[in-house]
């Protein structure tokens, strides 16, 4: 009976305690902290209000307005986020033994202060944060047996728009349960974003391996691009639902500042990919804005986050960065479609029209969920939708590299290929050169014996001739050997002018050349020589060296004729197709092939002159000698 009195008592105490304070606190209801199994949210029982971030809470609380409704909403609108939030909630304890409950009021709260309310001031209580943890946002309150307390929190809100006030409170033994639940409801989402960060690590290893191989600058931009988006989504997974100071940083500013450098590295690979300046000044143009567009937008943020207290503006100029960039990705779309045959800006073109749909599908996800509860988290996740489209772009983009790379490998190849051709002219341009001067010195050199020694052995000639006529029958036998020795001098230098004659490099001057030679070198002789030639005889390149050997051979076949056969009748054919045919046939004793000996080495000379042009020459007995030279033509 005494206990339900006292309990009366001070029910009735707090009631006359808030009326007196002049606060709008009757409504109010208290949270048995006793009553709580593991933890409970009282959102529906706490009051809320707003004060200036440089204003005292102790001297201006008596000035605050409280109300239910701001409480009910999902996040904390932007132009509250540069103030603090005033949080107020009556708790009791019914035990017979002191209780402590720990307090949490969401996230993204940079500081927290709890003030004790009582006779209109406010008295500070002392801090207690979860011992050997990180998080910051939880603060430890404890009420004596039978005791009752109103409860002031001070929260400074973190600069994202993501603020949200959802006060739970916990029962000591189960906060490291609370930790586990927060943090494991999420736990497939980091999953997905650390293995889709360790995509990320391997294009930053292949594109620096790339970079460091062959130094294309692109490559390293790339990497540039990838490490920031990685890292972010990284620290983001990482820090997720937990409340630490460089979560805090990282959610409050380094999250814009990393994907705005990540999508700048992206603009410089993409000028670089692309050759922009050479082949799409468009996209010169667009790419060089959005680089300074980016940079002016980071150092806006950065200012405004410092050094003002504008959250408004701040957000404004990360939607707007974010606009421009949508915007930008739209002209990159609309500018591939225009030239939609260049195969590489197509691959672009489909990555980032996905990155585009996933993107703006993640952004609305950001700011209302509007998928339905019965999917499972992973799949309500924005991150997870920014991922799938980073996925792709990052496909398509391998997809590009290989076609530019393919590309690359052929081009280099069509360059060698002009190179070798190229060296290849040259060569024989060298070659022609080469030629040209020795056809020039053999024409000069015939020309010179032609006039110089042709001259001198004529003369000599003549006058062993005339000498021959004015001695008549006492000629002695000395000028009789001159006139011969002179006349056969100066028939085998009219050979070798004839052969060094690069006009003569024809298989039908060699035929015209053998003809008149054979004909006046049978002509005072017991031997009737008849030369059968083809009715036509097409133009045909013959090189002066394999000429002079062909005619030697000849001679040298005709000469064994005169001296051993014994012939009356000799036969000289010529066959021309491709390859040249000259067969000698004389009628004679023909060559005894057991006492070839005797003409051993002047055979083998022959067979050997042959096999330097690369023909052939052979002699047989068939009723008289056949002698047989072929030369392949067009080598």
């Amino acid at each position: 009976m005494l206990r339900r009195k006292a309990l009366l008592l001070l029910f009735f105490s707090c009631i006359c305690l808030e009326y007196i304070c002049g606060q709008d606190t009757s409504r109010q209801e208290y949270t048995d902290i006793g009553a709580i199994s593991m933890a409970r949210n009282i959102n529906k029982r706490a009051l809320l209000s707003y004060l200036d971030q440089g204003a005292s809470l102790p001297r201006q609380y008596s000035s605050l307005v409280f109300s239910k409704k701001n409480l009910d909403k999902k996040n904390v609108a932007d132009r509250y986020v540069t103030q603090k939030a005033i949080v107020r909630f009556n708790l009791i304890n019914t035990a017979d033994t002191a209780r402590s409950i720990w307090f949490f009021p969401g996230l993204y709260f940079s500081s927290i202060n709890l003030y004790r309310l009582k006779d209109s001031s406010l008295s500070l209580i002392p801090v207690v944060r979860p011992a050997g943890s990180s998080e910051r946002s939880y603060r430890l309150l404890t009420l004596a047996p039978h005791d009752s307390l109103t409860v002031v929190a001070e929260l400074s809100l973190v600069h994202t728009h993501l603020n949200r006030i959802l006060i739970d409170l916990i029962q000591p033994e189960y906060l490291s349960s609370y930790f586990t639940v927060a943090d494991g409801k999420f736990a497939d989402s980091k999953t997905i974003t650390f293995v889709f960060c360790g995509l990320l690590l391997m294009m930053i290893l292949f594109s620096l391996a790339t970079f460091f191989q062959e130094g294309t600058l692109e490559f390293l931009y790339y990497a540039g691009y990838a490490f920031f988006l990685g890292l972010m989504l990284f620290i983001k997974a990482l820090y997720t639902f937990h409340t630490s100071r460089f979560g805090f940083f990282q959610e409050g500013y380094l999250d814009f500042i990393m994907q705005s450098t990540g999508i700048l590295f992206y603009m410089l690979f993409m000028k670089k990919y692309l050759a922009t300046r050479l082949y799409h000044p468009i996209l010169h143009k667009l790419y060089n804005w959005g680089i300074g567009m980016l940079g002016l937008a980071m150092f806006a943020f950065t200012y405004v986050h410092y050094f003002t207290y504008n959250f408004v503006l701040e957000d404004k100029i990360e939607n707007a960065t974010k606009i421009l960039l949508i915007g930008m990705t739209f002209v990159f779309l609309v500018y591939s479609i225009r030239h939609w045959h260049d195969k590489l800006l197509r691959y672009l073109f489909w990555g980032n029209l996905w990155l585009l749909v996933f993107s703006m599908l993640s952004l609305l996800l950001l700011n209302g969920n509007f998928l339905p509860a019965s999917l499972p988290q992973v799949f309500r996740s924005s991150i997870f939708y920014y991922e799938i489209g980073i996925l792709i772009e990052l496909i398509f983009f391998l997809m590009g590299l290989n076609y530019k790379n393919r590309r690359r490998l052929i081009s280099q190849a069509r360059e060698r290929e002009r190179l070798k051709a190229e060296n290849q002219m040259n060569e024989y341009e060298k070659e022609i050169a080469v030629y040209k001067g020795q056809q020039q010195e053999r024409e000069r050199i015939s020309a010179d014996m032609h006039d110089e020694l042709g001259s001198g052995m004529t003369a000599i000639r003549l006058m062993s001739e005339i000498a021959r006529n004015k001695m008549k029958e006492n000629t002695p036998v000395e000028i009789e050997k001159i006139s011969q020795s002179a006349d056969e001098v100066l028939n085998k230098m009219n050979a070798i002018i004839w052969s060094m004659n690069s006009g003569n490099d024809t298989v039908d001057n060699l035929v015209s050349y053998i003809r008149v030679y054979a004909t006046e070198y049978f002509e005072y002789t017991p031997i009737d020589c008849r030369i059968y030639t083809p009715d036509e005889i097409e133009p045909m390149e013959l090189t002066g060296e394999k000429r002079r050997n062909l005619f030697l051979c000849v001679k040298e076949s005709l000469n064994n004729a005169l001296k051993h056969s014994k012939a009356s009748e000799l036969k000289i054919y010529f066959r021309i197709d491709d390859i040249l045919t000259i067969k000698i046939v004389d009628n004679g004793v023909g060559i005894d092939m057991g006492k070839i000996r005797q003409f051993g080495n002047g055979l083998k000379n022959l067979a050997k002159r042959m096999e330097n042009i690369g023909g052939t020459y052979s002699i047989e007995n068939d009723k008289g000698t056949v002698t047989t030279i072929r030369l392949k033509l067009g080598e």
